[in-house]
């Protein structure tokens, strides 16, 4: 059974060293954009470019007095510059270098967490054309309905997770944005070119407006895509967990030798990392939640939003990745009992085709309430009496044999008729 996660590479995105390195890098930018517009002399730019440095541990001494997170930065930052230092944010507002890294961190982030959704849906791309043809009972309401594949049901969270790619990079380009307008967003001690120079050096667009921070309506966008993977993810799992419920166990999450599953029990074998997915995903609803109460501030701003952020942006980012690594994980070690399946389809003695001997009996003259009627009253007796099968019962219905011949019924009981389009629907998804 192979296990793997994580990508290390989200979790330091979200460090404080990295915050305060895209911090650094964006004033940078704006010391070389304010340069080339003559408002900084060109020796001074590489002497911050040569001295610029930050150390956590003092960035913490300093906010602990001064109770502002961007001064203490940059405090820090002018000890290691000196002089130089007074032309570092010169005209900026503390969003316009925070808000700006922040989009840096979150195209970041973003790429990561579309290389998770698109091993998962390799994955399970896999599984659907293993499967394709495994055949299994479809359940509605959580009772028998008509046939389907393993393949065809693991098809359709192919073709969700398809959509959500979309929605995702769609999502990661409306966060991929900078802005460097000043304090309430109007260029009044800056000019729009410096914005336009360090969002073009950082592969961010500028924000078409803004007032002292980008709107939050982006992060809200984010943050609903990730709960809506996220929930995805929940369904999946649940469906996993579904099938593993003794009396079903048509699939299971793999099971390592050396695992216990229970404290008590030791035939126990749980599907925990499902159950962890359904539960986490909980999570990303309630801070995409959060993020859409961010999304009215007063006026030109407030700091309402800032504090959730800091943890609902990294936190989502970090929950979703390490869900997509562990379902993935789930799906590629996904222990699958086709012979279970066909046990449990044909368990209830060939009801799930009582719409096709509906429609044949239809077809062949009878109306539709008539044989509604003989069809339902045959599958009660099968289903309450539970002695002879439904194949059998109607077999020996007088009204069913006037209108139908033993070869006809033959073909209704044939599964293979309900799944005659499963390539289709293959074909339709790209599989």
């Amino acid at each position: 059974m192979i296990e793997r996660y994580t990508r290390p590479a989200m979790g330091r995105i979200w460090s404080e060293e990295h915050k305060f390195e895209t911090w650094l890098q964006v004033e940078i930018l704006a010391c070389e954009a304010q340069r080339d517009l003559g408002r900084i002399p060109p020796e001074a730019v590489e002497i911050i470019k040569e001295k610029a440095a930050f150390n956590i541990d003092r960035i913490n001494e300093i906010e602990a007095e001064v109770r502002h997170d961007v001064i203490a930065f940059l405090t820090s930052v002018a000890e290691h510059v000196g002089p130089e230092s007074r032309f570092i944010h010169l005209g900026m507002t503390s969003y316009d270098m925070s808000d700006t890294a922040l989009g840096i961190r979150l195209k970041e982030a973003g790429a990561i967490l579309m290389e998770g959704v698109d091993e998962l849906r390799k994955a399970i791309g896999d599984q659907c054309r293993e499967h394709r043809n495994t055949v299994c009972v479809g359940r509605t309401h959580g009772v028998h309905a008509e046939p389907i594949t393993f393949g065809l049901k693991l098809a359709i969270y192919y073709d969700e997770l398809r959509r959500h790619r979309e929605r995702l990079e769609l999502a990661i380009g409306g966060v991929t944005v900078g802005k460097i307008s000043g304090a309430v967003g109007t260029f009044g001690h800056l000019e729009p070119a410096v914005e336009a120079y360090v969002c073009g050096k950082l592969g961010l667009e500028p924000a078409p407006v803004s007032n002292q921070v980008i709107q939050r309506d982006r992060h809200a966008h984010f943050l609903t895509v990730l709960a809506g993977i996220g929930v995805t993810l929940a369904k999946l799992a649940t469906e996993i967990r579904n099938l593993q419920r003794t009396e079903i166990l048509e699939a299971e999450e793999g099971f390592r030798k050396g695992q216990k599953g229970s404290s008590a029990m030791p035939h126990k074998r749980n599907p925990i990392v499902c159950e962890r997915i359904t539960g986490m995903a909980r999570l990303l609803n309630g801070w995409a939640q959060v993020g859409l109460d961010n999304v009215p501030l007063w006026h030109e701003r407030d700091i309402t939003n800032s504090a959730p952020e800091r943890v609902i942006l990294p936190d989502s980012c970090i929950a979703l990745d390490y869900m997509l690594a562990k379902m993935t994980n789930v799906i590629e070690n996904l222990l699958v009992y086709p012979e279970r399946m066909l046990q449990n389809l044909n368990s209830m003695g060939g009801l799930v085709f009582s719409q096709e001997v509906l429609l044949a009996l239809v077809d062949a003259g009878m109306t539709r309430e008539d044989a509604y009627d003989v069809v339902q009253e045959r599958a009660m007796e099968a289903w309450e009496e539970k002695k002879t099968p439904f194949e059998t019962l109607i077999r020996e219905d007088a009204r069913v044999k006037e209108h139908l011949s033993s070869e006809a019924l033959d073909t209704c009981f044939d599964v293979q008729r309900q799944l005659k389009y499963v390539d289709t629907i293959f074909e339709r998804v790209g599989l």
